[in-house]
């Protein structure tokens, strides 16, 4: 797994958009940073609570760097392909593929009968 750092500056930094929970509790607002529930601050209006969260994060971003990081996610094999022609040299294989065959159509046929007496039992009625 690679992971490339990317330099930000200040300029595309200079605004960051943040999703937030409001919510009336017991005659309170809640309002909280969704993704950090360490910012979270409780208010007697939507508007205060609002406010009171901007300061809160304004105030925790100070003295932080805002970097963002690129990780490759690692390569792996598709679980299945390991058994991909796994009988292509195997001589029995196609009579086992026709037994499957056989065995399907076999079952199909059961079903379609079952179906034609369900059928005819709803005439019936």
């Amino acid at each position: 797994m690679t992971t490339n750092l990317v330099n930000n500056t200040a300029d595309n930094l200079s605004k960051l958009n943040y999703s937030v929970l409001v919510e009336e509790k017991e005659g309170e607002y809640q309002a909280t940073v969704w993704g950090l529930p360490d910012c979270q601050v409780l208010a007697a209006t939507r508007e205060d609570a609002l406010k009171n969260l901007h300061e809160l994060v304004n105030a925790r971003l100070q003295n932080v760097e805002i970097v963002t990081q690129e990780i490759e996610q690692p390569k792996s094999e598709h679980p299945w392909m390991k058994f991909a022609g796994k009988y292509k040299d195997d001589p029995q294989f196609d009579d086992m593929l026709a037994d499957i065959e056989a065995y399907r159509r076999e079952r199909d046929a059961q079903m379609e009968e079952y179906y034609r007496q369900l059928d005819a039992e709803e005439e019936q009625a």
